[in-house]
């Protein structure tokens, strides 16, 4: 029988990807949606997060669940507002898969979580971070903590827990690197701040086949990090993009304070500096296909180069 996978937010950026990859190797897949949808090879379900509803079909012979659900971090400007938004809306998905499963008898094993290296916070400086490094204390960080810490009380239930702290995910079809590229595109390829801000990046096939080798290693429990062994500086990303898009990168960087005037509390987001470590994942026998920087973006960004040149 086909080992089955409930994904929360199965239609993001991520989600989309991870959902390709499990069927290919195999998997039965199924997506929690608040609209019921056709999704070819794949079974939806609804729930409605406020109003604590869940479609109880969804979890018939699951064996894992993947928790993605969340608003996007950089989606909209950080008011008090959205900022309660993005943490309620990872801690009540949770709650409401906690809920149900304390309630119904259930097949689930283990509980794969997106978390983010925005715990460190937006700025760790020059040291590097491992999973048992201090925590930050700004927004980012503040989200991460409690994220992680609504997906512990599953362990009373008997399942497993993992937490991906994802880093600056790379891909063609959304996320950071369409913005990061665009200027670059154009002709007006400039690094950001002091372009000196550690990147830790992963291409979107890596982060995906991290999630799907939590799902098939038992001994995996807790954090890892969901980063490239290769961090770069923002000024040496700017320099890669350029090369694989063949246009110019201009000598001069964009101020901090225009981001920061621009985007207000946001720009912690943008000019993040946080040089992470991914040994951890590595020690439990994780492969990536995509290791250094140049060979990610070209990967990516082919199709685009043959576009533009």
């Amino acid at each position: 029988m086909q080992n089955a996978v409930l994904i929360t937010g199965g239609t993001g950026l991520i989600g989309t990807r991870l959902t390709e990859l499990l069927i290919e190797q195999g998997y039965k897949v199924k997506l929690l949606s608040r609209n019921k949808r056709e999704i070819p090879n794949v079974e939806v379900y609804q729930w409605d997060i406020e109003k604590s509803i869940i479609d109880n079909e969804a979890f018939k012979n699951t064996d894992y669940i993947i928790h993605l659900a969340g608003s996007g971090i950089a989606d909209e400007k950080w008011t008090d507002e959205r900022k309660k938004d993005i943490i309620n809306s990872r801690t009540e998905s949770a709650q409401l898969l906690f809920d149900h499963l304390k309630a119904n008898n259930n097949t689930v094993k283990a509980i794969i979580s997106a978390s983010g290296i925005g715990i460190y916070g937006g700025d760790s400086g020059s040291s590097l971070m491992k999973e048992d490094s201090t925590y930050g204390s700004d927004f980012l960080a503040e989200t991460c903590i409690v994220w992680e810490k609504s997906l512990e009380q599953f362990e009373t239930l008997g399942l497993r827990r993992v937490s991906i702290r994802i880093g600056i995910v790379l891909s063609e079809k959304g996320g950071a690197l369409p913005k990061l590229i665009e200027p670059i595109k154009l002709g007006a390829g400039s690094a950001l701040g002091s372009g000196k801000q550690i990147m830790s990046w992963i291409h979107i096939d890596d982060v995906c086949n991290m999630f799907i080798h939590a799902l098939k290693n038992e001994e995996m429990h807790g954090a890892y990090n969901a980063v490239s062994p290769t961090p770069v500086s923002n000024e040496t990303f700017t320099k890669i993009a350029a090369k694989v898009l063949h246009r110019w990168k201009l000598p001069f960087n964009v101020p901090a304070k225009a981001i920061q005037l621009l985007f207000g509390e946001m720009s912690i987001a943008i000019l993040s500096n946080n040089n992470v470590s991914n040994e951890k994942v590595v020690k439990t026998g994780f492969n990536y296909k995509f290791i250094q920087l140049e060979e990610a973006l070209r990967d990516l960004l082919i199709d685009v180069t043959h576009k533009n040149i």
